[in-house]
Order: C-alpha cells, then structure tokens, then sequence
C-alpha cells in the first residue's frame, strides 16, 4: 500500500509521528478525518490539553477499534486540528477506564514531549 505525504489543508496539521504510525498502522488521510469528525468516544489524551477520539472498524473476521490523538489550536482566524498520533487497537477497549495506548507510540510521544519541551 503506497501513501502519499499528506497534504496540509486549512483545518488540519498532521505531525511526522502521525504520518509515519498512519503508515504503520494503514490508516488513510481520510479515515483519521472520519474519526476525528464522527468518533463513538472521546476522551482526554496523557498530554496536557490534548484529546483522544475513538471509532469502531469492526469487521466480521475481527473486532478493532481506530484511534486517533489531537490538539485543538484556536487561532484568532481559523481553528486548526493537530493530528499527534493514530492508531488500530484490537479488540474492544474497556469503558471507563484510560484509553489504551501501544507500548511504541506511548514510548515515542513521551520522547516527542521531552523533545518539545527541551526546545522551549
């Protein structure tokens, strides 16, 4: 499956960790707008004023649910969705409980904080 590099459009910034879990996780431009747009649960996100989105991808062989991490920037023109990360998680997700997050992408945003954090 080949994917191009995602175009910026005017309301969405999507982050190279983003891209690259998007390609991992064969996850299209469009299906992370969906979530994003039309998510069964939100939750808040482990980085500070960030949020987390969920829909369900079921199909009949098996149960998985995609999930997509984003923060609101409210500008004084436009309002921007930054895509931090996405990504499939299988099976059904406990309610109520934090959202799960896989081992690789929690280990790479928490560098990505550091990183960020480090710079300011």
């Amino acid at each position: 499956m080949k994917l191009n590099f995602i175009k910026t459009a005017d309301k969405f910034l999507w982050t190279n960790h983003a891209q690259q879990k998007m390609r991992f996780y064969r996850l299209s431009e469009s299906r992370v707008k969906r979530v994003v747009r039309h998510s069964a649960r939100v939750e808040r996100g482990i980085a500070t004023e960030t949020s987390a989105c969920m829909q369900r991808g079921d199909s009949r062989k098996r149960k998985e649910e995609v999930w997509v991490m984003y923060q609101r920037k409210i500008q004084t023109s436009k309002d921007k969705i930054v895509i931090i990360s996405a990504w499939r998680y299988p099976g059904v997700s406990p309610l109520g409980e934090p959202f799960p997050i896989p081992e690789d992408v929690l280990t790479d945003l928490k560098e990505f904080i550091r990183e960020k954090a480090a710079r300011c």
